[in-house]
């Protein structure tokens, strides 16, 4: 099974095993496991995986170094509360699973409260421990998001409002 689904939505299903870093709060059996559920999960049921038909800011990145590549589009209300967060992409299960979880984690949370969202915060929700290479993956949306938030900003303080 952990072979199907690696191979379905990672890049380079050779490589996942080094995701996980030498912790020692966690033995390899139990972070396999942490993995396999969290990660994996999220990579073969991606939460909001697809296109918003009228987003209020689309912005795409990739990671040149591995070829994944994020898609992140927002619906913001008048209240500036993310109503929806849709994402599209391929890469490894790393860059795809957070993506599915930051679009679950960011639902109902104002820009405001946004901008308080962290690279820490973001790495802890991965629930495993990343080496630095894998962290990249990691927080390409994130990286996303935090470009969105700014050009959100940009664009409210050329307005005026």
């Amino acid at each position: 099974m952990l072979e199907s689904i690696t191979a379905n939505c990672c890049s380079s299903a050779g490589d996942e095993t080094d995701a996980v870093s030498n912790s020692p709060d966690l033995k390899p059996s139990m972070t396999d496991e942490l993995y396999d559920e969290h990660i994996l999960d999220h990579c073969e049921s991606p939460y909001h995986k697809g296109r918003l038909d009228h987003p209020t800011i689309v912005h795409e990145d990739k990671n040149p170094l591995c070829g994944d590549e994020v898609h992140l589009e927002l619906l913001v209300d008048a209240d500036r509360r993310v109503k929806e967060a849709w994402f599209d992409g391929h890469g490894c299960a790393i860059s795809q699973a957070a993506a599915s979880i930051l679009t679950q984690e960011i639902e109902g949370k104002t820009i405001d409260e946004l901008k308080e969202f962290s690279a820490p915060h973001m790495l802890d929700l991965l629930k495993v421990r990343l080496t630095a290479s894998r962290q990249k993956c990691g927080l390409l949306s994130f990286k996303i998001l935090k470009t969105m938030i700014y050009t959100l900003d940009e664009g409210q303080s050329a307005s005026g409002t």
